[in-house]
């Protein structure tokens, strides 16, 4: 154990013979003498500057230790004390305080840096890279599950999911693919819900699962084949109710202007006309009806064009309005293509039913009306129809028209009895005038 004093100092020198020169102990105790040792001593707090050492010099003052240039001048010892023994050679003191110095002296000798031993000299040390994990398929499925899982939102707390089955084998997987789409939904369900990647097995699942089946594509075009179906049948139907209308109010109300510029001009003479013929003009006061009077009942040539037919060819061929004795029957669409006789149900006995040729005016009272009878029924067109209310021949008309309203089903009969026969000359009937 080292001795708390050791009697010698690294010089070798006792320590009694290195203080021999203070004197007895007891020796400061003579007045004076430890003010005078103290002023002997060096104070660092008052030490001149470098540059005032001489200066402090001359006047008398010692110079302080602290910035000495050289090896400190030893004191003269007393005359009585014998001359102390050589120092040991110290190296030469710094001229200011140096941290490297008192870094050394306080923590001991430091290896030198990289940067001080070489300096400005020393080549740029570059980084060493950072070992990196090896990347293979399951490593980036890893980090595009927890990529997927940061920027997705967190799922909300629900029941937990079946734990997951083993990986299974290439063989095992063939087999599982041909079970059917049972499995393939929930495996792409699984493999959706945990964001990993799909192998390529599943994948090929995924996407057949996505493609519809025979019966979807089958129901698909069924579908769309009803659609296709419903709109034309929606075109059908608007041109049949609207578009023929005016279709036909066109064509006939340019027959009837034919008709009176010919009348004008002395043509159009009673006679023999050709089928689609128009001769005559049929009007009805209380249904605001003008249509013209054509030869036949030609639905192409006649009744489509929104024009009135006279009945004219074999077992239905009637009298001219001009004759004697007989009955003057047309026919003419209660439906689409000008609908003429579409009201003629609201007709009451003695309204006026006048038929305008070109030199005369023949005017009817309505006398009776048969709802309904039958498509082959021609008897209501006789010279003295059943159920018209006529017992004998004598001058009457008769309009027919298909009911119930857009069928053809069966037919309305509407009779009417001649009451007037007016010249064009004397003027419009009073009919037509009121």
């Amino acid at each position: 154990m080292t001795a708390v004093r050791p009697e010698r100092d690294s010089s070798g020198v006792p320590y009694d013979e290195q203080y021999a020169s203070y004197g007895e102990p007891g020796a400061f105790e003579e007045p004076g003498a430890f003010e005078a040792a103290v002023d002997h001593l060096a104070d660092p707090l008052t030490d001149p500057l470098p540059g005032q050492q001489g200066q402090q010099g001359q006047q008398g003052q010692h110079p302080s230790p602290w910035f000495r240039s050289g090896p400190a001048e030893p004191e003269p010892a007393p005359a009585t004390a014998p001359p102390p023994p050589p120092e040991p050679e110290q190296p030469q003191e710094q001229e200011w305080y140096d941290p490297e110095g008192y870094a050394r002296d306080w923590y001991g000798a430091q290896e030198p840096t990289y940067e001080q031993l070489y300096g400005a000299y020393a080549p740029q040390r570059q980084a060493q890279p950072q070992p990196q994990p090896p990347v293979d398929d399951e490593t980036v499925g890893l980090r595009t599950s927890d990529t997927r899982r940061i920027a997705e939102p967190e799922p909300e707390p629900g029941p937990e999911p079946a734990p997951e089955r083993p990986t299974e084998g290439r063989a095992a997987r063939r087999k599982a693919a041909k079970k059917g789409p049972a499995r393939t939904a929930s495996t792409s369900t699984a493999s959706a819900g945990s964001a990993a990647p799909l192998s390529r097995v599943e994948a090929r699942r995924a996407e057949r699962a996505r493609k519809p089946s025979a019966g979807a594509v089958a129901s698909r075009g069924i579908g769309e084949l009803f659609i296709t179906v419903g709109v034309l049948m929606l075109l059908f139907v608007t041109y049949q109710l609207w578009w023929t209308n005016i279709r036909a109010h066109q064509q006939a109300n340019g027959a009837a202007s034919d008709l009176q510029e010919k009348w004008a001009k002395g043509k159009g003479k009673p006679g023999a006309f050709e089928p689609g013929q128009g001769f005559a003009l049929l009007h009805i006061p209380r249904l605001d009806v003008v249509v013209p009077i054509a030869e036949g009942i030609d639905k192409s040539k006649v009744l489509d064009r929104g024009m009135v037919g006279h009945y004219n060819e074999g077992g239905t061929k009637t009298p001219m309005p001009d004759a004697k004795q007989g009955n003057f029957a047309v026919a003419g669409h209660r439906n689409t293509h000008g609908e003429p006789f579409r009201y003629i149900n609201q007709l009451e006995p003695g309204d006026p039913i006048i038929v305008e040729t070109q030199d005369k005016y023949f005017v009817y009272k309505m006398a009776s009306i048969l709802p309904q009878t039958q498509p082959s029924n021609t008897s209501v067109i006789g010279p003295v129809p059943p159920g018209s209310g006529f017992t004998k021949p004598g001058r009457y008309i008769t309009l027919t028209t298909c009911t119930p309203e857009f069928t053809s089903k069966y037919r309305m009969i509407v009779w009417g009895k001649m009451v007037e026969e007016r010249a064009r000359s004397k003027g419009k009937p009073s009919a037509l005038v009121n």
